[in-house]
C-alpha cells in the first residue's frame, strides 16, 4: 500500500507537480518486449529524468492491488484515553493493544413519581427502524436514554418541558441528555420554589450532548421548567430532541478510550478484529469507518443500516467474551435484536472505541478492559496485480501513470461479487444476480450494478483485466432480461428494478455495443437484439415529440430521474444526444448480427434527431447547445460534450461548444457540468468525472490534446492529491469539496475515464470493430516525451510504444493474430517523411506502396496485420 494523509484535505506524500520520465533516444528502447518481464526500479521522484523503460517492464509499480486478500493498516493516526500500546495492533502474534474504561457511577435518578409535559410532542410512529416509538415528554425522566422528547413545532420556539416532583428537592442543577441528532443550542432552566419561577441557570451556545447544568446555589424546589429557544438544525428537522435530565449536574465523562488506524487507501471488504481477551462484563466495541479524516468521527461516514433503518446508528458493534474472539464483521445481531453490525465496508480510516450504545446494554457494555492483537481487512473486491493485469499503460509523465492506475483500483474495488448483505438495502437484492461477479457503482455505496456507471467502468475494466468480463456481461444480461413490458428497461436492480430514470435505457444499448466491441461476445448481441428493437423501436418512440426529440415529461415520464436525478424536463440536449449514439451503436450491433433494416431504421433515426437538435437545441448567441429547451438558457457539459463524440455536432460547432465549456465551466479541480446555477444552487461549482470523460474525449477527438490533458490533470489530479487520494470520486463540489459530504462514494466507478481517455486516446490504440477484429492507433502526445501500452483482445495483446521527440516520432506495434488495422500518426501529412525498415513509405506528398496516404491531413497507414510494425516520422522544417 502507498500514500497515507497527514491532513483532512491533503495526501502528502510525494510532490504532486507534474514529473516527467525523459525518453531514451536509442530505437532499441521501443522494441516490444515479452509481458511479465521484471518491473524497473522504484519511480523517480518529481524533476529526475530516465530513459523510457523496455516496453512491458515499468508499468508494474504503480499497481495498487493488495498483495493477498488479508489487508493490514499501515499505521495508528491516533489514541484517545487509557490505550496501552496501540502500535500493537499494526503486528499481529505479537505485542497486545489493551483498552480500558472504568465503570461509570449510575445516573441519578428522579424519585418515583416524578412526571413531565410539554408544549408539544410529535405523534408517535415506527421511528427510522420500523420499531414503534413515542416522543412524549415522559421519555426524558424514564431513565431510559435510548427514547426522548421529540416537539412537534419545527423550527418554532420557544419549546418547553416541565418536570414535577411529588414533592420539594433540594437541587444543586440538572443534566441534559440530549439527542446526537439535534443538540438544544441555548436553554434556561427555571425553577418553582416558594410559589414563583426563578431562572436558576441560562445556557448558549451548547454543542454537547451531555450538558451539566450546574446552578450559582443548591435551591428546594417542586418544577424544573426548560425553555429551548434553539436548537441544531439537521436533515431530519430542526426539533428540540431531550432523551433524559438527570436531576444532579454530571460532567461528561472521559472521552471512551479509541484508535484510528489506516489503511494508506480506500479498502473495500470484512473487517476483521483478533481480540485476545476481556474483562467478564461483555465490554462492547464500536467501529466507525470513513474513506476520509475529515468524516471520521465516533460515526461511520455511511453505513447501509442508516439507509434501512437498521440498529447500528452509525457503527459496528460487538461484545467481547472474556477469551478474547477471532471477529469479522458480517451484518447482523450478535444476540437477538443487539449487539448489531453491517458486515462489509469500503474505507479508508477505521476507529475502534471502547465503548457501547445504552440500547445494547446489558448485552455489551461501554466499560471494561479488551485486549487487541491485530485489526485488519479481509478483501472482497478484484485483487489487481501486475500478474492479473492484461493491458497496462506507461508514458513520461508519472502524474498521468498514477491517474491511470489509480483509475484501474478504483474499477477493481467496485468489481464484486453480488451478495444479498452487501448491496443496497433499498430493494436491490435479486436472486438472479446473487453470487456473480459485477460491476457496482461504488465501493461503500451504492453497491448496486447501474448500466449508466457501466458505460465507463465497462471500458476500464476491458482495457485491464478481460478475464473479469463477465462482470459487465452480467449486469447488462441482467437488466435486459428485466426488461418491462413497454420495452423500459431498469437502471439497475434498486427498488425491484423499477427506478425510473429516463436516460438509462440508452446507455444500456451504448454499454451492451462497447461489451460487444471489446470482447466480440456475438452470442450476446443475438440473445439481446429482440430488447434492442424493443426498447428503440417501442419506448422511446413513445417519449417523442413531433420534432423527433425526446421530451421528459411525455407518457407519464415527467417524474423520471436521470445519472444525477436532475430536475430537467421537455427537450433536454444531452438526452437527444445521447440517443443519436444509442441508435449509431445499434446499428453496429444490428449490422453485425446481418439485421440491415434494423441498422438503416436506426441510422436514419439518428440522422433525423441529429438535424433536430441542431434546429431546435443550438444556442447560436452562446455558441453551445442548450441544457434544455424548457426554463432559463443555460448549457451542460453533459449534452455538449456528447454531441461532440456523437457526432451530432459539426466541426465549426464543436470547436464553439468546447470554446465556451472552457470560458464558462473551468475550474482548479476541473469543469463544472453546468455553466450557471439556474438549475439549482452550486451546479456551476459540481465536477462529475462521469460527464467530464465525454468532454476529455471530444477534447482528443477534435485535435485539443492539451486542453485534454489539462482537464485531466486538473480533475484527476485535485482527486489524486487529497484525501482519501489514489481513487476517483463521485462528484466534487464548490472549493473542491465532497459534493455530498459523507455520503460522496470517493471510490466510484464511473468517475474512471482517464483510464481509456489515455489509452485510447494519448496512447491512441482502440477497437473498430467487433472482438478487435479491426484496430486504429492513433497517437496524440501533446507534451508527452513518450508512451507504452497494452490492449487486451481476445486474440492477444496489441501492444504499442511511441517516442514523440519533436522533429522525429517514433513508434512500434506489435499486432495479435487475426486483427487487421491502421495506423495514424500525427502531425501535419504534408510536412512529414515516413520510413520503415530503411524504406521510405511518403515523402510528404507520395505514397512509395499501397494502404499509405494521408486522411484529413493525417498520414494513414492501413492494412497492417499480424506481427511487429516500426514506423519513424520526421517533421520537415
Amino acid at each position: 500500500m502507498t500514500s497515507s494523509s497527514t491532513s483532512e484535505n491533503s495526501v502528502p506524500p510525494g510532490p504532486r507537480r507534474r514529473a516527467v520520465i525523459a525518453a531514451g533516444t536509442a530505437a532499441a528502447a521501443l522494441t516490444i518486449g515479452p509481458p511479465g518481464t521484471a518491473p524497473a526500479a522504484a519511480a523517480p521522484d518529481a524533476g529526475t529524468t530516465t530513459a523510457a523503460p523496455r516496453p512491458g517492464t515499468g508499468w508494474q509499480r504503480y499497481v495498487h492491488g493488495p498483495a493477498s486478500r488479508t489487508v493490514r493498516p499501515e499505521r495508528v493516526l491516533d489514541a484517545t484515553g487509557d490505550v496501552h500500546d496501540p502500535d500493537a495492533l499494526l503486528k499481529p502474534g505479537g505485542a497486545v493493544t489493551v483498552l480500558r474504561r472504568p465503570r461509570p457511577a449510575p445516573a441519578p435518578r428522579w424519585p418515583a413519581g416524578t412526571t413531565a409535559e410539554a408544549s408539544s410532542a410529535h405523534a408517535g410512529n415506527n421511528g427510522n427502524d420500523g420499531r414503534p416509538r413515542t416522543y412524549d415528554a415522559t421519555n426524558a425522566v424514564d431513565g431510559d436514554p435510548d427514547t426522548f422528547w421529540n416537539d412537534d413545532t419545527p423550527a418554532a420556539f420557544p419549546d418547553v418541558l416541565t418536570i414535577t416532583l411529588p414533592e420539594t428537592r433540594q437541587l444543586s442543577g440538572i443534566t441534559v441528555i440530549s439527542n446526537s441528532d439535534g443538540v438544544p443550542t441555548a436553554f434556561t432552566v427555571d425553577v418553582w420554589a416558594d410559589g414563583a419561577w426563578t431562572t436558576a441557570a441560562t445556557v448558549s451556545d451548547n454543542d454537547v450532548i451531555q450538558r451539566a447544568v450546574p446552578f450559582s446555589t443548591p435551591v428546594p424546589a417542586s418544577r424544573v421548567r426548560i425553555t429551548v429557544t434553539a436548537v441544531q438544525d439537521t436533515p431530519r428537522g430542526a426539533f428540540t430532541r431531550i432523551n433524559e435530565v438527570w436531576p444532579e449536574p454530571v460532567e461528561p465523562p472521559a472521552p471512551p478510550p479509541g484508535v484510528t488506524v489506516d489503511f494508506g487507501k480506500v479498502v473495500v471488504g470484512y473487517p476483521r478484529v483478533r481480540f485476545t481477551s476481556a474483562s467478564d462484563n461483555a465490554p462492547g466495541v464500536r467501529l466507525a469507518f470513513s474513506e476520509t479524516r475529515r468524516f471520521l468521527t465516533d460515526r461511520s461516514d455511511f453505513t447501509r443500516s442508516d439507509q434501512s433503518g437498521g440498529a447500528g446508528q452509525g457503527t459496528d458493534q460487538f461484545a467481547v467474551p472474556p477469551q478474547g474472539a477471532d471477529w469479522t464483521d458480517h451484518k447482523g445481531f450478535q444476540a437477538g435484536d443487539k449487539v448489531y453490525a453491517d458486515g462489509l465496508h469500503g474505507f479508508r480510516y477505521l476507529r475502534i472505541t471502547l465503548d457501547a450504545l445504552a440500547s445494547d446494554a446489558p448485552a455489551a457494555q461501554p466499560w471494561g478492559t479488551v485486549g487487541i492483537d491485530s485489526v485488519s481487512l479481509d478483501f472482497t473486491a478484484y485483487r489487481g496485480t501486475p500478474g492479473t493485469y492484461r493491458g497496462w499503460f506507461l508514458c513520461s509523465d508519472d502524474d498521468l501513470n498514477r491517474y491511470w492506475y489509480g483509475a484501474a483500483y478504483t474499477n477493481e474495488l467496485v468489481t464484486d461479487t453480488f451478495r444479498q448483505d452487501d448491496v443496497d438495502p433499498r430493494g436491490a437484492w435479486s436472486a438472479s444476480l446473487e453470487g456473480r461477479l459485477v460491476l457496482h457503482d461504488g465501493a461503500k455505496r451504492d453497491r448496486d450494478p447501474y448500466v449508466g456507471d457501466l458505460a465507463v467502468s465497462g471500458r476500464t475494466l476491458y482495457l485491464t483485466h478481460d478475464d473479469a468480463a463477465a462482470a459487465a456481461r452480467n449486469v447488462l444480461a441482467d437488466l435486459a432480461d428485466h426488461q418491462r413490458a413497454d420495452g423500459w428497461i431498469p437502471p439497475a436492480s434498486i427498488s425491484s428494478y423499477t427506478l425510473p430514470l429516463f436516460d438509462y435505457p440508452l446507455w444500456w444499448v451504448t454499454c451492451s455495443w462497447d461489451y460487444v466491441l471489446y470482447t466480440g461476445d456475438r452470442a450476446y448481441a443475438a440473445r439481446y437484439h429482440p430488447n434492442l428493437r424493443k426498447v428503440l423501436d417501442t419506448w422511446y418512440p413513445g417519449v417523442t415529440d413531433e420534432t423527433g426529440l425526446l421530451s421528459k415529461g411525455l407518457n407519464g415520464t415527467g417524474g423520471y430521474g436521470d445519472y444525477a436525478f436532475l430536475g430537467r424536463t421537455g427537450r433536454v440536449t444531452y438526452y437527444n444526444v445521447l440517443y443519436v449514439q444509442a441508435l449509431r451503436d445499434a446499428a453496429r450491433l444490428a449490422r453485425l448480427l446481418g439485421h440491415e433494416s434494423d441498422a438503416a431504421r436506426w441510422t436514419d433515426r439518428a440522422e433525423a434527431v441529429t438535424d433536430a437538435v441542431n434546429t431546435h437545441l443550438w444556442d447560436a448567441d452562446a455558441g453551445a447547445y442548450l441544457d434544455s429547451a424548457t426554463g432559463p438558457a443555460r448549457h451542460a457539459q453533459d449534452g455538449n460534450a456528447l454531441a461532440v463524440t456523437a457526432g451530432v455536432a459539426d466541426a465549426g460547432r464543436a470547436a464553439s461548444a468546447l470554446a465556451h465549456l472552457d470560458a464558462t465551466t473551468r475550474l482548479p479541480y476541473g469543469n463544472a457540468f453546468m455553466d450557471n446555477d439556474t438549475l439549482f444552487d452550486g451546479a456551476a461549482q459540481r465536477v462529475y468525472a462521469f460527464t467530464s470523460y465525454p468532454e476529455i474525449v471530444a477534447r482528443f477527438r477534435t485535435g485539443r490534446t492539451d486542453s485534454a490533458l489539462d482537464q485531466i490533470r486538473r480533475t484527476y489530479g485535485w482527486m489524486d492529491g487529497h484525501d482519501p487520494g489514489i481513487t476517483n470520486w463521485e462528484g466534487v463540489g464548490p472549493g473542491g469539496s465532497l459534493y455530498e459530504d459523507a455520503y460522496t462514494s470517493m471510490a466510484h466507478g464511473w468517475s474512471t475515464g482517464v483510464l481509456p481517455a489515455l489509452t485510447h486516446h494519448l496512447l491512441g490504440a482502440g477497437p473498430t470493430s467487433p472482438g478487435y477484429a479491426t484496430w486504429e492507433v492513433r497517437p496524440q502526445p501533446g507534451d508527452v516525451a513518450w508512451a507504452q501500452g497494452q490492449l487486451p483482445t481476445p486474440h492477444g495483446a496489441l501492444r504499442v510504444a511511441w517516442q514523440n521527440s519533436g522533429r522525429t516520432f517514433h513508434i512500434v506495434l506489435d499486432v495479435p493474430k487475426e486483427t487487421r488495422g491502421t495506423l495514424v500518426l500525427p502531425g501535419d501529412g504534408r510536412r512529414l517523411t515516413v520510413r520503415a525498415r530503411g524504406r521510405t513509405l511518403w515523402d510528404g506528398r507520395h505514397a512509395a506502396t499501397d494502404g499509405v496516404g494521408v486522411v484529413d491531413g493525417r498520414v494513414t497507414i492501413s492494412g497492417l496485420g499480424p506481427g511487429t510494425h516500426d514506423f519513424t516520422a520526421r517533421r520537415d522544417t
